[in-house]
């Protein structure tokens, strides 16, 4: 599970915080109740994690810090100095 911080206005998501959950499973290979204690071959338990789920714990109405770059550096393009080529 990865916490972080939501702006509506670009979609974005920025990762604070992360922790494991475990999922319980009897047939999933990575959890503490996993049925097949050694050397899993079982073509019926789980062998790939899932993407992490993203939790919002703050929304900000704003946008993230590199799309407010990515557009400043569009409208003041880098002014070039006298001199240099």
């Amino acid at each position: 599970i990865i916490d972080g911080r939501f702006h509506t206005e670009c979609s974005h998501f920025i990762a604070m915080s992360t922790k494991f959950q475990d999922c319980l499973r009897p047939n999933c290979l990575f959890s503490s109740r996993h049925i097949h204690l050694i050397a899993c071959k079982s073509q019926s338990c789980i062998r790939l994690m899932a993407l992490p789920t993203k939790n919002p714990i703050r929304i900000s109405p704003s946008k993230c810090g590199d799309c407010v770059l990515k557009i400043r550096d569009e409208v003041m393009p880098m002014v070039r100095v006298s001199g240099m080529r």
